[in-house]
Order: C-alpha cells, then structure tokens, then sequence
C-alpha cells in the first residue's frame, strides 16, 4: 500500500472515530473520575473508568475538543477495557513514545486503531491534543495503585 493510501486510511479512522466516537459517555457506580484540559487549545476531558481487582473493567469518556483529541479518547477506551492496570500503563508508554517518534514494542499488543494516530508525530503542536485522554487514565490508573 502506497504512503498516501496508507495516510488516507488513518485519516478514515481518525474521522470515524470522532463521528463516531466509541465508549461516549461516563460510568456512575464505583468509578474514578479524571478532569483533564490542555489550555493551549481548549480541549477537555472527563474520563471515567471502572477498576475492579487491577483490572480496568469499564472505560467511558466525554469532553469536547478536537478531531484528534476527541478520536484518541475512543481508541484509549477501547484498547485498555479489560487490560490489568499494569497494562494499561505499559500502552501509555508506547503511546507516548509513538508521539514522540520513539521506537516502540508494537508486537506486545495489538495496538489495532491506535496506530493511526501515528502521523500525529510529525505535527508537534498536535502531540497534546493525541495524549489527553492517555495522560488522564495514567493519572487514574496511578492513584488507584497508591
């Protein structure tokens, strides 16, 4: 597949995600709640997660923000349901590094839609928007391990 089909399917699945955002919503019972914001460029999150034996059984998210920072939250919430919370750490690093350009081990899990947001790296202005909701379940997923 050539470079600008492949740029054009992550384009698709970037867009499909924020027109059709996965896991919309939040979680009441027992769950632990972050607020997160990136003030450079308005976007918000509201993150909540159900965490049960170090497991994060449930993951919903809501806000307002961009394509990428909306899309993000999605895939976050779809690949951390039912990963231990040593998992889900261990996928924010991989995320983060991706961000950042970094060699990563992308043969531990199968980071499926996530790997569209790859291009991101090229635009640093952009990396924030992409890491909100992954900064918000770290803080999550480290209080609940205090």
């Amino acid at each position: 597949m050539s470079f600008n089909n492949l740029d054009q399917l992550y384009r698709s699945v970037i867009m499909d995600h924020y027109k059709n955002p996965r896991n919309k919503g939040a979680l009441e019972e027992n769950s632990v709640t972050i607020d997160m914001n990136n003030p450079t460029c308005g976007d918000r999150i509201h993150l909540t997660l159900k965490l049960n034996d170090g497991v994060v059984e449930d993951a919903k998210f809501d806000g307002e923000g961009c394509s990428i920072s909306m899309s993000s939250a999605s895939m976050m919430t779809q690949i951390v349901k039912g990963k231990k919370l040593d998992e889900a750490l261990e996928l924010a690093d991989i995320f983060s590094k991706m961000m950042l350009g970094e060699d990563f081990d992308d043969e531990k899990y199968d980071l499926g839609d996530v790997e569209a947001l790859q291009g991101v790296a090229k635009f640093p202005a952009r990396i924030k928007c992409a890491t909100l909701a992954w900064k918000a379940m770290e803080k999550g997923v480290n209080n609940e391990k205090k």
